[in-house]
């Protein structure tokens, strides 16, 4: 055996909670091949909506864990990210999602990128600082939006997602173990310097052979000596994960459901495949792949980890979409034409100091009256009483819809329809958003949950901000 046991020693690393995300859309890999008259393979693959990306996912994802765990986010002693599209070339990914999430400015962490193998590097390094007892509580979170080649057979199989787990040193249910490696440096898919489509390299008899065959094959055969027999594998092409596991007794590839609703969900494909099946006793192995690596986990599970049973609900929703919508969602069809700018530059001044209380969904409470005042930067005096004294608070996430309009004509870049709403939260302040969706259901006295999503991407800057979101009824 030549796993490396994971001694905790005083240190063990649990997982107390878990959660996942999928965008909002479902694209059939048959209409892919149909549009490029080819079969298009099977199942669906995730595509994200125009305001949606790999950092939206993985807030909602992060936000699901922690309210599983019970844990609010200023008490995380860091956040560990992997991705292989951060949204950001060069810019603050990682301080975004971190102030979107209401994580302590004091938090520590990482962002992993760089291939999809960055899913398990952020799992590692997270349970790293909690063995080394740097960290007592962490979350680490696996997100991906692949975009791939137009034409090209990655796109009947490139997807979203996001899934995140938080990470404790005592009270986990399930209990990370030994872990493998293995590397050779054989290029299999790649995004080169500045480009925004993943390349793609597949041949189906080399991957078997030479490239994902024997790095993944020689990590579950070491696992597989402790008896595992529910493994969460990536899966370039919906059969290599079964192909690596035939020889295996009792094998079971978890991770099968996910990547028929999803397809293949880069970063996070490793770990959204199995968080799932943390919901049963056993031992689970995660194996990440990427970058001419491969890296196994062994988790143990003695009872059910809390946001388990609930995974498959993340993902196997999704409105169904078209081919040519599924191009204007990734903006490879674009309206000819000219756009309209935002007046503020997002590396302007007054944009970033209007940043906080936009990721950090703030308000300013009036000390006078209790009136809270939204967004606080354009509100000097009170609303209510006319005082300029105030506190800062955080909104809470949840409201009724007050009232709403729906806009059909908007110019480019927005999209029509767009629905806009005022929305009253249950702590008494009253704050006008977009809404997800076309505003068709939209109804005054709705319940509705506020979502981070990407308001625009302007002069090469995502911008982000929050809008309103139907609460589905049970």
């Amino acid at each position: 055996m030549t796993a490396s046991r994971y001694d905790h020693g005083v240190h063990p690393v649990g997982i107390i909670g878990v959660g996942a995300a999928a965008p909002r859309f479902r694209l059939a890999a048959t209409d892919v091949g149909d549009a490029w008259s080819r079969r298009g393979g099977r199942g669906h693959v995730g595509i994200c909506g125009a305001d949606e990306d790999t950092l939206t996912l993985a807030a909602e994802a992060a936000l699901r864990a922690l309210r599983a765990a019970g844990v609010a986010p200023d008490e995380l002693d860091g956040l560990w990210w992997g991705t292989s599209r951060p949204p950001f070339a060069e810019g603050p990914s990682h301080a975004v999602l971190a102030g979107a999430l209401g994580c302590s400015t004091h938090a520590s962490g990482a962002l992993h990128g760089g291939s999809t193998h960055a899913g398990i590097e952020a799992l590692l390094g997270a349970a790293d600082a909690i063995g080394a007892g740097h960290a007592r509580v962490t979350l680490v979170v696996a997100s991906d939006a692949v975009v791939p080649g137009l034409g090209t057979g990655f796109e009947a199989r490139s997807g979203a997602g996001a899934a995140a787990l938080v990470l404790a040193g005592s009270g986990g249910t399930a209990t990370l173990g030994p872990r493998v490696t293995r590397s050779r440096p054989l290029l299999d898919r790649y995004r080169g310097d500045a480009e925004q489509r993943t390349r793609d390299l597949y041949d189906a008899r080399l991957a078997r052979d030479e490239i994902f065959g024997p790095l993944v094959t020689d990590v579950v055969e070491q696992l597989a000596t402790l008896e595992v027999r529910s493994w969460s594998l990536p899966d370039p092409d919906s059969r290599l994960a079964a192909a690596v596991t035939r020889g295996l007794d009792d094998a079971v590839v978890v991770s099968k459901s996910a990547y028929d609703a999803l397809g293949d969900t880069g970063a996070a494909a490793a770990l959204l495949g199995g968080i799932g099946a943390l919901d049963a006793e056993g031992q689970l192995a995660f194996v990440g792949y990427g970058g001419g690596r491969a890296t196994g986990v062994v988790v143990t599970v003695d009872a059910p980890v809390p946001g388990a049973l609930v995974v498959a609900d993340a993902y196997a929703a999704g409105a169904p979409i078209s081919y040519a919508s599924a191009l204007r969602a990734r903006g490879e069809l674009v309206p000819t034409g000219e756009t309209i700018p935002m007046g503020v530059p997002p590396q302007s001044a007054l944009f970033a100091r209007g940043a906080d209380e936009m990721l950090g969904l703030l308000g300013a409470r009036c000390v006078e009256c209790g009136t809270v005042n939204t967004p606080p930067s354009i509100h000097p005096h009170c609303i209510a009483c006319g005082s300029a004294k105030f506190e800062t608070v955080s909104l809470v996430r949840h409201g009724v819809v007050h009232t709403f309009v729906v806009n059909h004509t908007m110019p480019a870049p927005f999209e029509a329809p767009l629905p806009i709403a005022v929305i009253d939260l249950d702590d008494g302040a009253r704050i006008m958003l977009q809404v997800v969706g076309d505003g068709t259901d939209l109804a005054i006295g709705g319940e509705v949950e506020l979502v981070l999503r990407r308001y625009a991407y302007e002069r090469g800057v995502p911008v982000y901000g929050y809008k309103a979101r139907q609460v589905e009824k049970p």
